[in-house]
């Protein structure tokens, strides 16, 4: 069960599993709510290849491969901010192929 990552939210509604097309949500945590989930995050990456990203109402179970990508990118403009991403992608090679 370590490969759970999961948001905070306060809303309790059905979760909703995203498997396909497009999903984004952009979420505002407290500073002890990031290194929570920060720790949980890189809990899951030391357990394995398999994480779910998830909150009250939805969720996103996903199986990723190496490398994983960090970018970092830091812009001063009208405000100085700081982004930091990780990009996982599934792992490549599918064994569903097979050549007879």
């Amino acid at each position: 069960m370590a490969d759970d990552v999961n948001l905070p939210d306060d809303r309790s509604r059905e979760r909703r599993t995203i498997t396909d097309g497009f999903f984004e949500r952009e979420v505002y945590l407290s500073r002890a709510e990031t290194a929570a989930f920060l720790r949980d995050l890189a809990d899951s990456i030391d357990d394995g290849t398999t994480l779910t990203i998830s909150s009250a109402d939805w969720e996103i179970p996903f199986e990723y491969g190496e490398p994983i990508e960090v970018e970092v990118e830091f812009a001063e403009r009208r405000t100085r901010e700081l982004e930091i991403e990780l990009e996982f992608t599934e792992p490549e090679g599918g064994g569903d192929l097979s050549v007879e």
